[in-house]
């Protein structure tokens, strides 16, 4: 099940998180941390789950879930702390349309992971969620609810960069956004939070282990290498040692090029130095989209310019071209 959280603490948001990802049958579609965005995301990204507090700032679960009933009907789970020091709110929600309630599991530990499963087996069971085990090993519901997948390295400049490319692009549910950025890790969480406080959609630092997940920024968040691997799965790899620029964007652009088999799309942005050049024109090769940023709005045109060079690139685009290029997901005929 794809299942929305919404919640305003980071603590209980990121147990809630772990817990649903924790399981081989569900994923996060996104994060809400008020009631207002909660209700926008159910229209725009329809989960198949939400996940709702109660103490919300903006509008409270309770009228949360009363609009979302009224405009993007979807089952809704209370899971909010110390729902019995709460039971006028509570049974508000119910009313409203919530389908059952349980505790925050960070209050309760392993066992309150193991309550809100329960519950969320339960009504997938009851909206027909609900996949059968086969038995057999795949890259999990993650990667296969995934159906295309926009890579994209940018260097010198970049945060703004991707504020912009990302504000006129939103990933839709079956598209994975992952973006590797020349930074050093002890700012790249501060570089997830900056980004999600520009963009309407999630944003989130990728952990090892974790696969692409539709409707939400990725970021690579180390000065390890990002890859993706035969699994689907991402993981951290100290080599090559010698690259001069960690995360390396060629490293990465490389794996998708080996191993993703759905529809792709590269985009390199500006940047100095040639990093993730070759690895674009690998992807090209793959059969996958490409594009870069031109010399006019880039604040560095090396890495695109290498891309150029290379005939890496289908497309060489200004900003905004980006994206209205993604929104079309195929960037049309290589420039002449």
């Amino acid at each position: 099940m794809r299942i929305g959280i919404v919640n305003d603490s980071p603590t209980a948001a990121e147990a809630l998180r772990r817990a649903v990802t924790g399981s081989s049958e569900h994923r996060v579609a996104w994060i809400a941390r008020d009631g207002i965005h909660a209700v926008r995301l159910c229209v725009d990204l329809p989960p198949d789950l939400v996940l709702m507090d109660l103490a919300l700032p903006e509008l409270d679960g309770v009228e949360a879930t009363r609009r979302i009933m009224q405009l993007a009907p979807c089952p809704i789970l209370v899971v909010t702390a110390a729902p019995q020091d709460n039971v006028n709110q509570v049974f508000r929600a119910l009313g409203a349309g919530a389908l059952d309630v349980t505790a925050t599991p960070v209050l309760l530990g392993q066992g309150g992971e193991a309550a809100l499963l329960a519950k969320i087996r339960t009504i997938g069971r009851l909206v027909g969620k609900t996949k059968t085990p086969t038995g057999t090993a795949s890259a999990g519901p993650l990667a296969a609810a995934v159906n295309h997948l926009v890579a994209i390295g940018a260097s010198t400049g970049g945060p703004v960069a991707l504020a912009k490319v990302l504000s006129r692009w939103r990933p839709p549910p079956d598209t994975a956004a992952v973006v590797v950025q020349h930074i050093d890790a002890a700012f790249a969480d501060q570089l997830v939070k900056w980004l999600g406080d520009q963009l309407p959609m999630p944003v989130r630092a990728i952990v090892a282990g974790d696969a692409p997940e539709g409707g939400v920024v990725q970021l690579a968040r180390t000065n390890d290498h990002l890859r993706l691997g035969a699994n689907l799965r991402f993981h951290y790899d100290q080599e090559p040692r010698e690259a001069v620029y960690r995360p390396s964007i060629d490293v990465f652009f490389h794996s998708v090029a080996r191993h993703w088999e759905g529809s792709a799309t590269g985009v390199l942005l500006t940047g100095m130095g040639r990093d993730g050049a070759e690895g674009l024109l690998a992807m090209r090769r793959a059969g996958h989209a490409t594009l870069a940023q031109d010399e006019a709005s880039s604040a560095v045109y090396g890495m695109p310019k290498a891309a150029a060079e290379l005939g890496a690139a289908q497309k060489i685009l200004h900003l905004e071209g980006i994206g209205q290029a993604l929104l079309g997901r195929m960037p049309g005929p290589p420039q002449s």
